[in-house]
């Protein structure tokens, strides 16, 4: 404990790498440890070259430096999480027929492959057509575990 009273810098490092890595393995960078840890290191920097001196000072200092941090990366840290499921289009499942298991509308549904049942929904091209059990669709993509399907056109 001397050894950080003696070098105050080294103790706001430890505080940012310890934020740092609890806020990657534990919380998956949802944000508020994030903006401390970066507001950590940047006491810790501003005390190696004599710019903050005092526990005042430096607990001052990483409030504001936290809200500052907060301000500017917040929103960008939101469209992160909040971008939309991209469909996968490059899956071997993609066009294949297969049986619904249940029916099949635009929010729910489930199909039949492989002796699995998946979740399933109607595709945007299906054209909000609902698909009745036990008749057949092809899968047109993925979005996460969910099949994008839409009926299949008998000619």
């Amino acid at each position: 404990m001397e050894y950080f009273l003696e070098n105050p810098a080294h103790l706001w490092y430890l505080i940012a790498g310890i934020s740092f890595v609890v806020e990657l393995s534990i919380m998956g960078l949802s944000g508020p440890l994030l903006f401390f840890a970066i507001a950590s290191l940047t006491t810790g920097i501003l005390v190696s070259v004599g710019l903050v001196d005092g526990w005042q000072g430096e607990i001052l200092t990483v409030g504001l430096l936290t809200a500052v941090v907060a301000a500017i990366l917040w929103k960008p840290l939101k469209l992160l999480q909040n971008s939309k499921d991209k469909t996968d289009d490059s899956s071997d499942m993609i066009g294949l027929q297969v049986p619904a298991s249940a029916e099949i509308n635009a929010t729910s549904g489930t199909i039949r492959y492989s002796g699995i049942d998946w979740q399933a929904r109607l595709a945007d091209e299906a054209n909000g057509e609902c698909i009745s059990d036990s008749s057949q669709c092809e899968i047109i993509g993925i979005t996460g575990t969910t099949m994008l399907v839409k009926a299949l056109a008998f000619k």
